[in-house]
């Protein structure tokens, strides 16, 4: 172990001796009744296995659920709140990995269905359907339902703490993700969308070598194409015996897989960065990032690793890099100074967010929960609509003080530009306690990549970028950690990067955003960029 672990963990353990509010846990709190999902066109003859999964309290009443012809009991000895319930128990086993509850004449059809779920003859639930695709799953999202693959596993939003975390910045902490890579002593999971760091690389090839459990699952086809020195360090990985996975694919269930994660023993690192020098590496960008010292954090982001890495849509790397050729590409080399060091504190509860299901109105619900001060710093924003950025209107239209500060890179710069001018505008005509700025890095980033919040005590951390294809399709990570010295921390960050900021209304923000516009079209032809 490290010295500065080993530091970290003393530390840890002096926090931790603190007094936190009662009432935080380390398991999802009790959700309301709810029919979550519905498999009603399983790949199987005569829809065998076909299912229905329900989120429904043990005990307090007499549960049904009918389909509008035939209503059907639950029994009292359901092994779990979340359940699948069939009439096929045997075929629906290899279909989930939810308990399965077996009930007599439960028949879904695949043209439509009205569910309807009782307590004592009363509706509390319902899902309604037309058209079941097949081998697909109607799934609960934050914008309604959708027909999902059979294999995506819709989550709830998961509660943990307390918890030891330390927060840190890029590029001025470079050396916090990679010697947590390099102190993996168990297991090492490591999710992104990217990978080409040879340094991180090195750190898992050595991890390997001495016995660790090491993964590795990425994005399959990023947007520009993956790149030969990309292509390069998964297969070093490989070669030295690293479980390498791409996820994608005709039945992908996810439009990218977009995380920035690693699980690392007892210890989860998220991150706003890709694995990459521009990233990771300190050699670009700002990012934000969050180290937390907790089993059940650890577990839970293990258990989503193992999901995501373990259907049809995860290829070997071996396998998906054959007959490819890969885009040439030279990395970040900028140096940039160090000015914040990272700082540890207990924070009294950290949520795990993910997308699709849960993390976009997980992160609109801290926002419209703040009382006093929301910062936000983002690459660029989805539109005036998009309801992340609503979600900062209605708290200024409460009174708290809002900034939005975004990224003046030449691919973003018009629009945010255009962004910036239409709020500014709006909170002078409304007298809002809302401010917007492009960000003029002054030498100290090359440009804004991180997609972080404080609100208030709440700092959220991860992948998610504000626009609908982040929020809906995309596999995305994020914590949502409640700590008033770690929301000081990365508002200290925010303010040093908002002050080197402009008014958003500079010329040649628009003139390089125009010339820019060829140059990208050229670089992502076959792909559309839906995030940053």
């Amino acid at each position: 172990m490290s010295r500065a672990r080993s530091l970290a963990a003393f530390v840890c353990v002096l926090l931790l001796v603190v007094p936190v509010a009662s009432g935080v846990g380390g398991a999802a709190s009790q959700t309301d009744p709810a029919i979550v999902a519905a498999v009603p066109n399983p790949v199987a003859d005569g829809d065998a296995g076909e299912f229905v999964v329900l989120d429904v309290p043990k005990t307090g009443g007499n549960w049904t659920l009918g389909d509008g012809e035939r209503i059907v009991s639950l029994p009292a000895d359901r092994p779990a709140t979340r359940v699948a319930v069939t009439a096929d128990p045997n075929a629906t086993r290899r279909l989930t990995d939810e308990p399965v509850v077996a009930v007599p004449h439960l028949a879904l059809a695949n043209g439509g269905e009205r569910l309807r779920l009782r307590r004592n003859g009363t509706v509390v639930a319902s899902l309604d359907y037309r058209d079941a695709p097949d081998g697909e799953r109607l799934v609960r999202t934050d914008d309604g339902t959708r027909w999902r693959p059979a294999g995506y596993q819709p989550r709830d939003v998961t509660r943990h703490g307390p918890a030891c975390v330390t927060g840190f910045v890029l590029p001025d902490s470079p050396d916090v993700p990679l010697q947590t890579l390099r102190d993996a002593e168990r297991r090492l999971y490591l999710a992104g969308y990217t990978f080409s760091s040879e340094r991180a690389t090195d750190a898992l090839v050595a991890a390997e070598r001495r016995g660790v459990d090491v993964r590795v699952l990425v994005d399959a086809d990023p947007v520009g194409g993956r790149t030969a020195r990309g292509a390069k360090a998964l297969d070093r990985l490989a070669a030295a015996g690293v479980d390498v996975a791409v996820l994608g694919g005709p039945r992908a269930r996810f439009d990218y897989h977009h995380p920035k994660y690693a699980v690392v023993d007892d210890r989860a690192l998220v991150l706003t960065e890709n694995w990459k020098p521009a990233g990771v590496g300190g050699q670009s960008s700002r990012g934000w990032g969050a180290l937390v010292d907790s089993p059940t954090v650890a577990t839970d982001l293990a258990g989503l690793f193992r999901g995501d890495s373990g259907w049809v849509d995860a290829v070997p790397w071996r396998q998906y890099r054959q007959g490819r050729t890969f885009e040439s590409g030279a990395a970040a080399q900028g140096s940039y100074p160090s000015r914040f060091d990272p700082t540890t504190a207990t924070a009294s509860e950290v949520r795990v967010l993910t997308a699709p299901g849960n993390a976009g109105s997980a992160l609109v619900g801290v926002i419209d929960s703040a009382d006093e001060r929301v910062d936000v710093i983002q690459p660029t924003v989805g539109g005036r609509q998009e309801p992340l950025l609503r979600a900062t209107i209605r708290a200024a239209e409460r009174g708290v003080d809002v900034r939005v500060l975004l990224s003046g890179a030449w691919y973003a710069a018009e629009e945010n530009a255009a962004l910036v001018e239409w709020l500014n505008d709006l909170a002078e005509r409304r007298g809002l306690p809302l401010t917007a700025r492009v960000a003029e890095p002054d030498g100290r980033f090359e440009k804004i990549h991180a997609k972080g919040v404080v609100a208030d005590d709440v700092v959220v951390v991860g992948s998610l970028n504000w626009n609908a294809n982040a929020r809906t399709e995309n596999r995305e990570v994020a914590l949502a950690i409640r700590s008033e010295t770690l929301a000081t921390y990365f508002r200290e960050t925010f303010v040093a990067d908002w002050r080197g900021g402009g008014g958003g209304r500079s010329v040649w923000l628009v003139v390089a955003g125009a010339l820019a516009a060829l140059v990208l079209a050229v670089v992502v032809a076959r792909k559309t960029i839906r995030f940053d």
